[in-house]
């Protein structure tokens, strides 16, 4: 069977799906990023911002601080990932770059906030945390910056997010299994305001609940741009909302709404609709196409060069490790090997 660089089995055998037990980790801390990169195993690694990359990082950073052994067969099984060690989790990655353990736990904790793009980038710049999850580019996100003003955020992206429209259930149980992007335009643009006037609804005169994002995350900020044509455009919505968590609630507790949001967030209270694009459907599967014009990457940026701690957390993200049990078992979509090796090649060599 053949490996590549990542440790991939190129006929997937060897891939395998685990639950990670998440939860929230805790506010990320007041301060940035709080011990050195001596190799000590003093000070954190922080994180916030986007609520669509959130799961990724959560999930890492929750395995991180519990740094599971070797061989557990439900979080760190190295050897399926052409990983050969016998240290724990973090022990493995941070020893990469000379981080040691005191004793059985990480060799530094990680602190994983939750919130939205610029709030994250924001506090970023300002070196509040060490690593801002973003669900728009940085160019997208502050369009009023000059190249060289925007050169200090170090892009890592780390996964693809396929946008999906999501309605309440009682919306597609009513016959909505498609709806066309130029439906779905005139509905955040004002000019549809009832569900009798989607052709594909077959449900009873229903006026539509419409809800937004909040204006500054990623998530709107890429919808204004692909659905709307421009990251500034207007939009008549009901009501906005800081993080995708909060449109799936709205959604689930609604008979009328539509929202969008991250892949992760499709549940059965809040189900996605196929859009439809100058004539083809896309399906969940075939969303993954490039063609897709609602795809958008994940990011985790970092500020002005990426120090080797936060290099140790996110070559673990990009290894093929983090790639199936924190990208896609978010359900999101997994780099293309050429990808994986083009982020790599931006983080600081590994000193071991």
């Amino acid at each position: 069977m053949a490996d590549n660089q990542f440790g991939r089995s190129v006929d997937g055998v060897s891939r395998r799906k685990f639950i990670a037990a998440t939860g929230a980790i805790g506010a990320v801390t007041a301060a940035g990023c709080l011990g050195s990169d001596d190799g000590s195993s003093s000070g954190s690694l922080s994180a916030d911002g986007s609520s669509t990359v959130y799961p990724i990082t959560s999930r890492a950073g929750s395995l991180w601080n519990s740094n599971p052994p070797a061989g557990d067969e439900d979080y760190w099984m190295p050897s399926d990932y052409d990983v050969d060690t016998d240290q724990n989790l973090a022990e493995y990655w941070g020893g990469l770059y000379g981080f040691e353990s005191d004793g059985d736990g990480p060799p530094f904790e990680t602190s994983i906030g939750l919130n939205h793009t610029g709030v994250g980038l924001e506090k970023l710049e300002n070196e509040q945390v060490d690593i801002g999850d973003a669900s728009a580019p940085v160019a997208a996100e502050f369009p009023d910056r000059s190249e060289d003003e925007l050169s200090d955020f170090v892009d890592h992206v780390v996964g693809v997010d396929a946008q999906p429209i999501m309605v309440s259930s009682e919306v597609k149980d009513a016959g909505l299994e498609t709806i066309t992007l130029e439906e779905v335009r005139g509905i955040y643009q004002g000019e549809i305001s009832n569900w009798s006037e989607v052709e594909a609804y077959g449900g009873s005169s229903k006026e539509i609940q419409v809800i937004g994002r909040a204006e500054g995350s990623g998530t709107d900020t890429s919808f204004r741009n692909n659905v709307l044509g421009d990251p500034n455009a207007d939009m008549t919505v009901d009501a906005r909302h800081g993080e995708n968590q909060q449109v799936q609630t709205v959604l689930e507790n609604s008979d009328n709404a539509i929202g969008y949001a991250g892949l992760a967030f499709i549940s059965d209270g809040a189900p996605m609709v196929n859009l439809v694009i100058d004539g083809t459907e896309y399906t969940r599967e075939k969303m993954a196409d490039p063609s897709y014009p609602l795809a958008r990457d994940l990011h985790c940026y970092t500020w002005e060069d990426t120090s080797e701690k936060e290099a140790a957390f996110i070559r673990m993200i990009l290894h093929d490790y983090g790639q199936e049990n924190f990208v896609e078992n978010a359900d999101y979509l997994g780099l293309t090997d050429e990808r994986q090796q083009t982020q790599m090649d931006k983080l600081p060599e590994p000193s071991n």
